[in-house]
């Protein structure tokens, strides 16, 4: 993977960041500290693994743990949608993002098994 996917990978995944904090304000006060919290925890660990795995030489075992944690991710945000905690268009939106992040990620596993 060339330096500039790296980059862009790691820019996705900061625009995907926003957008969950953004849908997290919209969350009932509730949830904003349990559901909420996992869901910006969740984000923040995968962004850190994105970051760490550039940074690394050997970077299979950070990459799928990075796999992991967006699969976690996603199915955090598909229980607020599920709750009613966000709007169809926003949970689209982040669905969007993290399929583009996901592709990439795969990607980027897929050229380190060669």
């Amino acid at each position: 993977m060339r330096t500039t996917d790296k980059l862009t990978i790691v820019t996705k995944t900061n625009f995907l960041l926003d957008e969950i904090y953004d849908a997290i304000q919209q969350y009932p006060k509730s949830e904003k500290y349990l559901l909420g919290a996992d869901t910006k925890q969740a984000g923040l660990t995968f962004y850190r693994l994105i970051v760490t795995a550039v940074k690394k030489y050997y970077k299979k075992t950070t990459l799928r743990d990075a796999d992991v944690e967006l699969f976690v991710l996603k199915n955090f945000i598909r229980m607020g949608h599920s709750r009613r905690y966000m709007n169809t268009r926003r949970y689209e939106r982040l669905s969007r993002a993290i399929e583009e992040v996901g592709r990439m990620l795969g990607g980027w596993i897929q050229s380190m098994e060669k």
